[in-house]
């Protein structure tokens, strides 16, 4: 028998805390040769696998095809069949199960950092601890032992505290307990390094193979079929007669499936099936690794714990514990196997010992408790440690369920019903935009989106970089202004080394480097990813950015925040530079380009050259797809990237960076679906753009800008071309912060000199450079949307307050417009609300929204409004009697929001807080 203590003893005897004692100690520093298999009484292997032949004959044809058949493939394929589809088929190579998913740990905690995977875990919850056993009758192993997560400090506890405030918005009973209240729920505990806890009594852990057969044999009797031992070796893929690739049929080693659907729910081996269809699947297969105990007297019936700080967690198995966590220096799956079913690889104790010492600190009955079984087995990682999800821009039909950083079987059902709805309605119920693969690889030719360009999928090194700090960090606290150190300056914007050495600290979004906010303490450039030393990376020293970030860690006010304050009121008082060139700006041109533009857009744009409109796109449910700026051009220089030349009419799309690649994805499907003679063109990688904001902006400008500036001759929400120091630009009268201003767009050639020319003419009248940091303070004090903020695909115009976007006075058909005009005649049952703290207390989004002693809602977004000296948050709410949101029903409430357990009085505006009238935008102080 093998002991905990002894593995640790074992794999680096440096580290024992003395004096540690062991029956019998590993004779070798390859550590124990305990046996290596899963802790459940069954899986699906027992059945019989690799027999050569398909347990069951192909069909011919089907609408939907899922490879895959671990916990998403069976999931998808359950809520497919329970949706009405009559014809789907799940494809696995080998035995349900036997890929990643037949030796996961199983785990299900209810609670995390956001609020639409708090609603895809209660959907798994149910689907596991209820649907499944009333439809089947089976029990799908589900066991309710609770879940308890454990604070060694401060900001710890803080943020279990933000994750018991957001629960309570959704019904799910958590307690904040004290060091002694956790020993007496779990007496094995020590707690002498306890800050607190946070317990959920209705989490719980999940059997793979029960899990997984009982979802086939209910989808089975929907009408799905499963075929197992069916390997899939190739994807047909053909061109429509716009030139569009859509799937035709799977084929398999026995037989092809004709099908316009295929979803790719193969895990690790994703990449692989995913380039038999010519799709890039950014993700990356590491070991991930869990030991099982020998019997524990007095663990029964314990809940599961994640020490966070430790980065461990225990799992109750019966009468003993599954211990696992996130190292530092993960083994990468270098070539992954096409044979590789219910495999496992031999554990590397000098990798995994880390976890010991936690555990053993946390349970110390564990330092003389054997251990019986190793289980380290292969799981898929992606760079941001979200899933990829959604229909692949390559080619129309491919969808993605996979990437699911070992949450799969977690998140399954959730996803699984996602999948399921964006696959018959186009796209998913939910706001699934962070997993959504559109942001991941570009439709060629376009721009690349939030989650990575495709300078970084077919970067190598960028993909484990990421993935390897996402890995290590999993366990991290969620710190709101956190920011990557990995796959770094890979997008720089024409002024990216001007701007450094002036202190611009840079935050990363989609690949580019974009101002933060600026130091007055000067350059703080991010250095090349050192691994955090492991590999035997040597770390940084007296690395300024991380430090930066560090001070950061953070849920009280940052330490900067007098910097971002000095920035927000130079722009209220003064003027400020914002270089905003990571923003996507692309061209809607061609013979059909205004019937696109009318079907697109919720605002009439089809005006006249030289107007700029503010509108939205929605989706065909009237959810809010983007916010953007669309402004009316004519035919130009071929060789121009600021007036293109062009037959027929010209639209400019300015998007903001973050969401490049999602607006890009949602026009170009509306553009093929609709077979409409236009392009897209995409011009964000030559353009720069630089937004100058403030009362005095107008004389500043008026000395760069060759035209005159006055209301009468550039009125707001208009655009021209003009000259800059001898340059030519786009200059747009707009504003993302509510102050008079303009947007110059400018060729890549010639930021740096427009730039100089405007920072001279401004240094009399104090200006100042200015970051996003100070544009989220400034836009949410002003009452602008930030899309996927407090603006998502599943929040209409109405519930967001944006009616004024829709044409609806006019005759003219977009898409949404039926369902934007449905819910103007039912009545509008959510809406969103701004709120203002006369205490000034830090908020940061998921608060609880409390009206007259309810909870009615959660805060989307927050900030500190500097000008009026407030704490700002926008939230939507609901009446608990499920009545309509009247703006009546918003001023008759008292309301409190909950910070961390502590409610706050706040007052509810129907008008923005500060400058309501829109007069400083238009030029009036």
């Amino acid at each position: 028998m093998s002991y905990v203590s002894c593995a640790l003893r074992a794999a680096a005897p440096r580290c024992l805390p003395a004096p540690w004692r062991s029956p019998r100690p590993f004779s070798s520093a390859t550590g124990p040769t305990a046996k290596k298999s899963v802790p459940y009484q069954k899986t699906l292997k027992e059945e019989g696998s690799g027999t050569g032949e398909p347990s069951r004959p192909l069909p011919p044809s089907a609408e939907v095809v899922v490879v895959g058949g671990g916990s998403l493939g069976c999931q998808t394929t359950y809520h497919l069949a329970k949706q009405g589809v009559t014809s789907v088929v799940l494809l696995e190579r080998d035995r349900l199960t036997s890929g990643t998913t037949w030796h996961t740990a199983g785990l299900l905690w209810q609670l995390r950092p956001s609020d639409v995977e708090v609603e895809l875990l209660a959907h798994t919850r149910d689907v596991v601890s209820r649907e499944l056993p009333a439809e089947t009758g089976l029990h799908t192993g589900w066991v309710e032992n609770g879940g308890l997560f454990i604070a060694s400090n401060k900001q710890r506890l803080d943020e279990y505290k933000r994750l018991m405030s957001l629960g309570k918005v959704y019904g799910v009973e958590s307690y904040v307990l004290t060091p002694s209240q956790t020993k007496d729920l779990y007496p094995l505990m020590n707690i002498d390094d306890l800050y607190g806890t946070l317990y959920v009594p209705k989490d719980g852990t999940m059997d793979p193979a029960g899990t997984c057969s009982t979802l086939a044999r209910a989808a089975t009797a929907r009408g799905a079929t499963i075929i197992e031992n069916c390997p899939v070796t190739g994807i047909q893929v053909r061109a429509d007669n716009f030139g569009v690739k859509r799937v035709y049929a799977v084929e398999t080693a026995h037989g092809t499936i004709q099908t316009p659907c295929v979803v790719n729910c193969a895990g690790v081996w994703a990449r692989a099936l995913g380039r038999l269809a010519g799709v890039h699947v950014p993700l990356v297969g590491m070991h991930h690794a869990y030991v099982v105990t020998e019997r524990i007297e007095g663990i029964q019936n314990m809940p599961n714990v994640r020490d966070h700080d430790a980065s461990v967690y225990l799992r109750l198995q019966g009468d003993a514990l599954s211990v696992g966590g996130y190292e530092s220096n993960p083994i990468f799956w270098e070539e992954v196997s096409e044979k590789f079913a219910f495999g496992l690889f031999d554990l590397d104790w000098d990798v995994f010992m880390q976890h010991i010492e936690g555990a053993i600190n946390r349970v110390p009955v564990l330092e003389k408790t054997g251990i019986k079984s190793t289980v380290c087995g292969p799981e898929s990682f992606t760079a941001d440690h979200k899933p990829l999800m959604g229909e692949a821009p390559e080619v129309r039909g491919f969808f993605l369920g996979c990437g699911f950083n070992s949450a799969g079987m977690m998140l399954g059902g959730g996803c699984g019903r996602e999948l399921a709805h964006w696959i018959i309605h186009g796209r998913p119920e939910k706001d699934m935009y962070g997993y959504d693969i559109r942001q991941v690889t570009p439709a060629a030719p376009g721009p690349h989106g939030l989650r990575f360009h495709h300078s970084l999928t077919d970067n190598n090194r960028w993909i484990r970089e990421r993935s390897h700090e996402s890995y290590a960090k999993n366990y991290s606290v969620v710190f709101p202004h956190d920011e990557p150190l990995a796959g770094r300056n890979v997008r720089k914007d024409p002024l990216h080394e001007e701007l450094l050495r002036q202190g611009c600290v840079f935050q990363e979004r989609h690949g580019w480097e974009r101002p933060g906010w600026f130091s007055p303490r000067g350059a703080a450039p991010v250095l090349d990813y050192d691994y955090y030393g492991a590999y035997g990376q040597e770390r940084h020293r007296d690395y300024t950015y991380n430090r930066l970030l560090g001070d950061e860690y953070t849920f009280d006010f940052p330490p900067h925040h007098d910097i971002i304050k000095n920035e927000c009121l130079s722009c209220r008082n003064a003027l400020a530079l914002f270089d905003m060139s990571y923003f996507g700006k692309f061209y809607l041109v061609g013979p059909e380009a205004t019937k696109a533009a009318n079907w697109l857009f919720t605002a009439d744009v089809s005006k006249a050259p030289g107007s700029t409109v503010y509108t939205c796109m929605l989706n065909k449910r009237g959810g809010v797809e983007s916010d953007l700026t669309v402004s009316r051009i004519s035919p130009g220089d071929p060789a121009s990237p600021l007036a293109p030349a062009f037959e027929g009419d010209g639209y400019y799309l300015a998007i903001g960076g973050a969401v490049a690649q999602h607006n890009w994805s949602h026009i170009t499907a509306v553009l093929q679906d609709m077979k409409l003679q236009c392009k897209l063109l995409d011009c964000s990688e030559e353009l720069g753009m630089m937004s100058i904001q403030g009362p005095l902006s107008r004389v500043v400008l008026q000395e760069v800008l060759d035209t005159d500036l006055s209301n009468e001759a550039f009125p707001f929400s208009t655009h021209k071309l003009t000259t800059a120091a001898g340059c030519t630009v786009r200059a747009m009268r707009l504003s993302f912060v509510g102050e008079m201003g303009w947007e110059l767009h400018v060729p890549k050639a010639d930021c740096v000199k427009v730039y100089q020319a405007v920072m001279q003419a401004g240094a009399r009248h104090g200006i100042t450079n200015a970051g996003y940091r100070a544009i989220d303070s400034l836009s949410i004090e002003k009452g602008y949307r930030h899309w996927h903020a407090d603006l998502r695909p599943d929040d209409t115009p109405l519930e967001a307050g944006l009616a004024f976007t829709c044409k609806l006075k006019s005759s003219i058909p977009f898409l949404g417009r039926e369902a934007v005009e449905a819910q103007k005649a039912k009545g509008i049952f959510r809406r969103l609300v701004c709120f203002t703290t006369e205490e000034k207390v830090p908020m940061f989004g998921l608060e609880a929204v409390w009206r007259d002693g309810e909870v009615v809602g959660h805060i989307r977004r927050a900030d500190f409004g500097f000008a009026i000296d407030k704490t700002i948050a926008y939230g939507y709410i609901r009446d608990p009697t499920g009545g309509p949101v009247s703006l009546d029903f918003v001023k008759s409430g008292s309301y409190e929001l909950e910070r961390m357990g502590v409610t706050y009085p706040a007052r509810a505006h129907t008008k923005s807080p500060f400058d309501p009238d829109n007069k400083r935008v238009k030029g009036f102080y």
